[in-house]
C-alpha cells in the first residue's frame, strides 16, 4: 500500500515473481495498492521505512505517483545516509549494512488523471479518463438530442483543467470552465447569449463542462450548480448536471495507457540500471512519442510555480508554464467554440476546399469540423468535397457553414464519405470543377490514397494551372502506414477496438484450461496494430510483415507457448498482421499451432476486419484531428497570402504541396515530393518506423529472451523553465 507499506514492512513488502504480474494489465487502478501516509511525512516514519528496505537489500525505488509522492521520495533519498547512521547508531543494523547500503536511487513515473505535472506531456491514467468522460458525454448527447436539454458535466481537476479542457475539446462544447483560464468579467452574459444562439439555430443540445476547481477572475468558485442555476433563472432552460467524480478514476485502461506505461516502466528500470551516486533523482517523461528523463525536482518545482502563479492572478503566465500542449489545447478550443459575428471576420476571397481520401477513420469528421471553422474565422469560404476524388470529379462539391459541422467531433466514420479512387483518371474534371468553383487550396483528409493523390496532382500542375494552389494533407488511417508522421487519426480509435476484444477474448477463456487465440488485424502491409496490439493486450506474438519470420519461428513459438501451459497462465494470445506473410496465412498458422498444441492446448482464431474502421473516435483521435487539421488551415493561409500575385494564386513549388506530421516531437509540414525517398511504394509503407524499435519490449514482457536496445532510451535532459516544451504532443 504505497509508502505505508513500506513503513509497515513485513508481509507489505514481498519479492515478485514473472507470474505474479501475469494478467494485470487489463486491470485499472493499482493491483499492489496506493495510501496517503502521514507516517512517512515523518522522520520517524522514513526511519522505519528505509530499516525495513535495508533488512531486504533494497537500495532501488521506483515510485509511481503525483507531485508529493514524488517529493516524499526526493527527500528520502536526501535523508538516506542519515537515517542508516541513526540506524546504527541505535544498533538496528551494523556499520556493514551502513557501507553496503550506503545509496539509494530512485526513479519516478507521474500517475495522475489529472495531468498536472510539468515535463511530460502526458501522465499514466489521463487518457483513461478521457475515455471515461468521453463515454459519458457520448450517452448524454443521444439522451440531450432527443430533448431540448442543457447538461452542465463536472470533472476532476481541482487544481489542472486539463480534463475538463480536453475533454470540451473532444466533444465540442460550448463552454469550459478550468482554473488557469477564469472567465472574463461578465461571462455570464456572454454565456447566455451564446446557449441563446444555439437554441435559435436548431441545436437540441447544449454542452458545458466544469472542471471541479474552476475559479473566476477574483478566484471565487465556479461551480456546476451555479452554472446551472444561472441558466435556468436567466433562461429558463432544462438543465441538468452531471458530476462524474471517481467514474474517471476507474475502468480498463485505454491502449494508449498500458503502451505508455510499458514504456515507461522499461525506462524506469534502465535509469536505475544506470544510476550513479552522482545521478540526481530523475523522472521519466513523454515528449512527442519520445521517451525522456528530466530531473524530478526541476519538474516538480515546475508545477509548484503553476500553482503560485494561478494563486497570484497570473492566468496567462500560469498556462503557459503548464506546457506548449496545454497552451495549443486551449488556443484550439477557443479558436473552435465561438464564432465571431460575421462583421468581425476578415474577408479574404480565398476559396477552401477540404475532402475525405481513402478508406474511412474515426476522428476523420472532427479534423473537418476543424478544419471548416478554423477557415471561416481566417476568412475564406469553405467547400466540402464529397467522396473524395471521385466525387470533385463529379462535381459533388457545396459551400459549408460553421453550424453545418456542429457535432461532428464525436461521430466515427466518414460524414463527407471517403473513397479510395486517386485523381490521375479525373484530371480534367477535376480541374473543371476547381476552376468552376474558384477553389484556391485544397485539404486532403485521409491516408496512403491521399498521399499518392497529392503526388499525382503536384506532377499534373505542369498541365493544369487549376493545380498551382497550396495543397496540404493531413494523414487519417487506422493502418498508419503514411510516410512522414508516427500517428495517424484514426489508429489509436483501432488500437482501442483490437485492445478491447483482446481483453473479451481473453476473459472468455477463463473458464476453458489451456487456449491460444490467433487474431488477425488490419494494416495492409503495416504491422503497426498487430504490434501495438500485442503491446497493449499482452500478447505471446505478433507476426508482421516488416520482421520476416520463418517455419522455425513458428515453432519455436508453439514451443514456447506449450512451456507456458505448464505455469498458472494457460492462455495465449497471438496476433497476425493481415499481409504479413501470403504462406503463413491465419488459417495455415491457426492449422499449425492446432497439430503442434494437440494434448497441451486448443486453438480458435478471429479475424477482427473492418469493425477497426468503425466505432467512435477515441479522445486521442477528437484532438489529434482537431489539432492538427487546425494546424494545416492556418498554414494554407499563410500559403495563400505568400502566393496570391496580381489578383491570383499561383503556387508551383514543392513546399506548396505539404504533408503535416508528427515526427518525434513536433508537428512537421513536409513537401509530399520529398518524403517519396523516404516510401516504399510497393508495400504502401513508410522505408522506416519507429515502433519498429518496441518490437523487443513486447517480446521480452512476453518472456522471450532478447535485448532491449537501450541506444534509443532517454539520456537525462533539463526542463526549460522560461521555454515550455516543443512537443505539439502525441500525446494530444
Amino acid at each position: 500500500m504505497g509508502y505505508q507499506g513500506m513503513v509497515d514492512g513485513g508481509d507489505n513488502i514481498v519479492e515478485v515473481s514473472w507470474e505474479s504480474v501475469s494478467s494485470i494489465l487489463q486491470v485499472g487502478g493499482t493491483v499492489i495498492g496506493s495510501a496517503r501516509c502521514k507516517s512517512f511525512r515523518t522522520r520517524e516514519g522514513r526511519l522505519q521505512a528505509a530499516y525495513n528496505l535495508v533488512q531486504r537489500g533494497i537500495t532501488n525505488l521506483c515510485v509511481i505517483g503525483g507531485d508529493g509522492s514524488l517529493t516524499g521520495a526526493n527527500l528520502f533519498r536526501e535523508e538516506w545516509s542519515g537515517l542508516l547512521e541513526e540506524l546504527a547508531q541505535k544498533g538496528k543494523i551494523d556499520e556493514d549494512a551502513v557501507k553496503k547500503y550506503a545509496y539509494l536511487n530512485i526513479v519516478g513515473m507521474v500517475g495522475s488523471i489529472d495531468n498536472d505535472f510539468c515535463g511530460t506531456d502526458m501522465t499514466i491514467g489521463t487518457d483513461s479518463a478521457l475515455h471515461r468522460i468521453i463515454e459519458v458525454v457520448d450517452a448524454i448527447m443521444t439522451t440531450a438530442q432527443s430533448h431540448q436539454r442543457t447538461f452542465v458535466l463536472e470533472v476532476m481537476g481541482r487544481h489542472c483543467g486539463y480534463l475538463a479542457l480536453v475533454s470540451a475539446l473532444a466533444c465540442g462544447a460550448d463552454w469550459v470552465f478550468i482554473p488557469e483560464y477564469p472567465p472574463e468579467e461578465g461571462w455570464e452574459d456572454s454565456m447566455c447569449v451564446k446557449l441563446s444562439e444555439n437554441r435559435a439555430r436548431k441545436k437540441r443540445l447544449n454542452i458545458i463542462i466544469v472542471a471541479e476547481g474552476a475559479i473566476d477572475c477574483h478566484n471565487k468558485p465556479i461551480t456546476s450548480e451555479k452554472v446551472k442555476d444561472l441558466v435556468v433563472q436567466r433562461l429558463g432552460f432544462d438543465t441538468r448536471v452531471t458530476i462524474l467524480g471517481h467514474v474517471q478514476r476507474g475502468g480498463t485502461p485505454s491502449a494508449f495507457d498500458r503502451i505508455l506505461a510499458s514504456r515507461m516502466g522499461v525506462e524506469a528500470v534502465l535509469a536505475l540500471l544506470e544510476a550513479t551516486p552522482a545521478t540526481p533523482a530523475c523522472v521519466v517523461s513523454l515528449s512527442g512519442n519520445q521517451a525522456v528523463r528530466l530531473p524530478l525536482m526541476e519538474c516538480v518545482q515546475m508545477t509548484q510555480e503553476v500553482q503560485k502563479a494561478m494563486d497570484e492572478g497570473r492566468f496567462v503566465e500560469a498556462v503557459r508554464l503548464r506546457g506548449r500542449s496545454f497552451e495549443n489545447n486551449l488556443n484550439t478550443y477557443k479558436l473552435l467554440s465561438h464564432k465571431k459575428p460575421d462583421a468581425e471576420l476578415p474577408k479574404t476571397n480565398f476559396n477552401v476546399a477540404v475532402l475525405n481520401v481513402g478508406a474511412p477513420a474515426a476522428g476523420m469528421n472532427a479534423a473537418v469540423r476543424a478544419a471548416v471553422r478554423v477557415g471561416i474565422t481566417e476568412g475564406h469560404k469553405m467547400f466540402a468535397v464529397i467522396d473524395g476524388f471521385e466525387g470533385f470529379a463529379r462535381g459533388k462539391i457545396k459551400e459549408i457553414s460553421w453550424g453545418y459541422v456542429g457535432g461532428w467531433t464525436g461521430q466515427g466514420g466518414s460524414i463527407l464519405g471517403t473513397k479510395r479512387t486517386l485523381p490521375a483518371k479525373y484530371l480534367e474534371k477535376i480541374a473543371d470543377q476547381m476552376r468552376t468553383n474558384n477553389i484556391n487550396a485544397l485539404m486532403v483528409i485521409g491516408g496512403f490514397e491521399a498521399y499518392l493523390g497529392l503526388l499525382e496532382l503536384s506532377a499534373a500542375r505542369e498541365k493544369y494551372d487549376e493545380f498551382c494552389v497550396p495543397m496540404v494533407m493531413v494523414p487519417a488511417t487506422v493502418s498508419n502506414n503514411v510516410p512522414g508522421s508516427d500517428f495517424s487519426i484514426g489508429a489509436d480509435t483501432a488500437l482501442n477496438t483490437i485492445t478491447d476484444t483482446c481483453d473479451r477474448i481473453k476473459q472468455s477463456a477463463s473458464g476453458t484450461k489451456r487456449r491460444v487465440f490467433i487474431i488477425e488485424t488490419m494494416g495492409g502491409y503495416c504491422g503497426y496494430l498487430a504490434n501495438m496490439g500485442a503491446l497493449a493486450a499482452g500478447a505471446d506474438a505478433a507476426y508482421i510483415f516488416e520482421e520476416q519470420f520463418d517455419i522455425r519461428e513458428l515453432q519455436a513459438n508453439v514451443e514456447h507457448l506449450t512451456e507456458k501451459m505448464k505455469t498458472s497462465i494457460q492462455r495465449g494470445l497471438v496476433l497476425r498482421n493481415e499481409n504479413c506473410n501470403e504462406n503463413y496465412t491465419t488459417d495455415f498458422i491457426y492449422q499449425l499451432y492446432s497439430e503442434e498444441g494437440k494434448g497441451v492446448f486448443d486453438c480458435r482464431k478471429n479475424v477482427l476486419g473492418h469493425m477497426q474502421q468503425g466505432g467512435a473516435p477515441s479522445p486521442f483521435d477528437r484532438n489529434f484531428g482537431t489539432k492538427i487539421s487546425a494546424k494545416a488551415m492556418q498554414w494554407i493561409s499563410k500559403k495563400l497570402k505568400e502566393t496570391y500575385r496580381k489578383g491570383k494564386v499561383f503556387a508551383n513549388t514543392d513546399d506548396s504541396v505539404c504533408l503535416l506530421g508528427m515526427r518525434r516531437r513536433n508537428l512537421v509540414f513536409q513537401p509530399v515530393a520529398e518524403l517519396k525517398n523516404e516510401t516504399d511504394f510497393v508495400h504502401r509503407i513508410p522505408k522506416e518506423q519507429w515502433w519498429l524499435k518496441l518490437r523487443p519490449l513486447m517480446k521480452i514482457l512476453a518472456k522471450y529472451k532478447t535485448s532491449y536496445d537501450v541506444s534509443d532510451s532517454g539520456q537525462l535532459e533539463h526542463v526549460a523553465m522560461h521555454s515550455p516544451k516543443e512537443a505539439e504532443t502525441g500525446a494530444i
